[in-house]
């Protein structure tokens, strides 16, 4: 087995990438977890792909990532991928049952920060979301849906207006902002709580409301107000942007 870390070793193979970014398992190599891998991948981030038949990584072709015959269940496993060191997990595999199995061990034994699970039954997923497992349901898969979950700290911009001045996102709320206002999070004029989504259902009344493990935030953000949002949203960053010494 090699030694250091992913990203490290991901470096040296590839040392004309701008940046190292982040490592990701992605478990499941059909035509989801295969785009997703070689997206992930294309971006400078490291990556490790597990999947139970070695057949599925013909899909990968050309790809230099890491590739694990394996279960995404299985803890040594889920380790050869980089588990340890793990900053996102993306269960996809055809299997319910399999994938929120995954995305538990990754979260509750790994405590790998973003995960996310295909859920093939758009009811459980419902369920599942309830419980904070975050999922998203066939009908409404994409992989670009999976990369807003697993990089929560990228520039994801839903929607711009004609000027590039006023973006309408989506981000996931730190758990340091559990149990706070989520008004606090404004900056009037500059950055508004649009929405957000809560076990699975959005609510308009974010102001309002107080914030829990697990809510999607949907925020309008003004350009000159992007370096503050990023500061306040940091993980471990439960204040508004100063932060203490």
């Amino acid at each position: 087995m090699g030694t250091g870390s992913p990203q490290a070793n991901f470096c040296k193979r590839r040392p004309g990438v701008l940046h190292c970014g982040v490592h990701v398992i992605v478990v499941g190599c059909g035509r989801v977890g295969s785009g997703l891998a070689v997206s992930l991948g294309a971006e400078g981030h490291s990556v490790a792909v597990v999947d139970r038949n070695s057949r599925a990584f013909r899909r990968l072709k050309d790809w230099d990532g890491t590739r694990i015959v394996g279960s995404g269940f299985d803890r040594d496993v889920l380790e050869e991928a980089g588990a340890l060191e793990a900053d996102a997990l993306a269960a996809v595999t055809s299997g319910d049952n399999s994938n929120i199995l995954t995305v538990r061990i990754a979260r509750e034994t790994y405590k790998i920060p973003h995960v996310v699970a295909r859920i093939y039954d758009p009811r459980r997923a419902e369920i599942y979301q309830r419980l904070g497992i975050p999922t998203v349901a066939t009908v409404t898969w994409t992989i670009d849906q999976v990369r807003r979950r697993l990089l929560t700290d990228e520039d994801g911009r839903d929607w711009s207006d004609p000027t590039g001045r006023l973006t309408l996102i989506e981000r996931s709320l730190p758990e340091a902002w559990a149990g706070r206002s989520l008004r606090d999070l404004e900056e009037p004029g500059r950055l508004s709580v649009v929405a957000v989504t809560r076990a699975g259902v959005p609510r308009l009344d974010a102001r309002e409301l107080v914030g829990q493990e697990g809510d999607i935030l949907h925020l309008a953000v003004l350009d000159d107000a992007w370096r503050e949002l990023d500061r306040t949203l940091a993980p471990g960053t439960g204040g508004t942007g100063d932060g203490e010494s």
